[in-house]
């Protein structure tokens, strides 16, 4: 999850999606603005808007003379009756309130959140989801996130190895997040499904489309708790519910 601060632009102010931002800078003239991960740093840049050398003026391109938008390759084409879905999560002030996003394209959009997790916890969580709404379908699946901790987590078999060291790591620590791993294996298991990712906050739009939906579910009121975290916390009174 990502605070855009826009200090130059058709609007000024704090963005909670760079969409939303990019409309603000897009072809404005010395347009000023930034990304940052908390809304405090974002607040601070606003009251004095500066830049170290080489320094990202936040988002997918800076706008001004002589300088235009970034473009990106277009969307990678997969065979005739793949599923193409794309995930996000993240939680505000991590831990915090948080939320997933996910885009079965051309299907269906889901999204949901609890008002204590964190950022890794809703990317995991997006997946599941994901996964299981998909469990009755026998095409391939193609599943983009941003979160190299859920990529690299699958396809370099870290979550299998921590499952059958009974979800303890190489150095010994207990693996966070066991709850939620063991759900996404068992979903995986014996299907079709490839694991991509992709860079976030990069004019993708069904990335920014997922980022928007966990964003906003964030931000709701009177969202569930998620049980496996205020378990993981030292909350054992509570039993573990989706």
């Amino acid at each position: 999850m990502k605070y855009y601060a826009v200090a130059q632009g058709r609007k000024t102010g704090i963005f909670t999606s760079w969409p939303e931002a990019q409309q603000q800078v897009t072809g404005f003239t010395n347009a000023i603005f930034k990304s940052f991960k908390t809304q405090q740093e974002a607040e601070a840049f606003l009251k004095s808007p500066s830049f170290s050398s080489g320094s990202n003026k936040g988002g997918p391109g800076k706008t001004g003379p002589g300088k235009q938008p970034k473009t990106y390759p277009p969307e990678e084409t997969y065979p005739a009756g793949t599923i193409v879905v794309y995930t996000d999560g993240g939680a505000i002030g991590n831990p915090g309130p948080g939320g997933y996003g996910v885009v079965i394209k051309d299907i269906q959009e889901l999204s949901g959140g609890y008002n204590l997790t964190t950022n890794n916890r809703m990317e995991l969580m997006a997946v599941v989801v994901a996964l299981e709404t998909l469990k009755k379908k026998t095409a391939p699946i193609v599943l983009h996130s941003d979160s190299k901790y859920v990529i690299n987590g699958l396809n370099k078999g870290w979550a299998r190895n921590w499952k059958k060291k009974g979800w303890i790591k190489s150095d010994g620590n207990p693996a966070m997040n066991a709850d939620i791993w063991a759900l996404l294996l068992d979903l995986q298991a014996g299907r079709d499904i490839t694991f991509k990712w992709v860079k976030g906050h990069a004019g993708n739009p069904l990335n920014e489309r997922c980022d928007e939906l966990a964003n906003g579910t964030a931000r709701k009121k009177d969202m569930p708790d998620d049980i496996g975290y205020l378990k993981s916390i030292g909350n054992q009174t509570i039993q573990y519910q989706l």
